[in-house]
């Protein structure tokens, strides 16, 4: 196998020309950018946090805590394939909303965030279920009209 080959997920290295690719998770889709959004916000988070308590004890706690918090938004997209990305969404979620303990204006962006995350996961969702049935719908027609020929 080439070593681009071995890059390609499973589902690509099987696909035949003939075949219809099955269609890729919107919710997926929606809940990794939703992740990624609020990783550039724990990022500027913690700035803004370092540079309001700088003189206190606890500032590069508070900076090191955020950046910390905008890894693990990263890194939970790579698991969104799996039941354990969208608990890590969750919990990273409350994460969030409990920055509001040093700012107050925290609390309402992570309130819009958890909304934004709870709608990506839920309309996602929906969206992946009627493109499946879509998708299965178009592989009986493509089957029918094969055995017609």
């Amino acid at each position: 196998m080439a070593p681009r080959e071995s890059r390609l997920e499973r589902r690509r290295r099987e696909w035949q020309p003939d075949q219809t690719a099955p269609p890729r998770s919107v919710k997926i889709l929606f809940a990794s950018s939703v992740l990624c959004l609020e990783a550039l916000l724990m990022f500027f988070y913690g700035l803004m946090a370092w540079g309001l308590y700088q003189n206190e004890w606890f500032a590069w706690w508070l900076f090191g805590g955020s950046l910390v918090v905008s890894a693990l938004l990263v890194i939970s997209c790579a698991f969104l394939g799996r039941p354990l990305g969208y608990w890590m969404g969750w919990i990273l979620q409350f994460a969030i909303i409990a920055g509001g303990f040093f700012e107050l204006m925290m609390i309402p962006v992570g309130i819009a965030f958890l909304l934004c995350w709870w709608y990506a996961v839920t309309k996602g969702a929906q969206l992946d279920r009627e493109k499946m049935e879509r998708y299965r719908m178009e592989e009986a027609l493509a089957a029918e009209s094969e055995e017609e020929n």
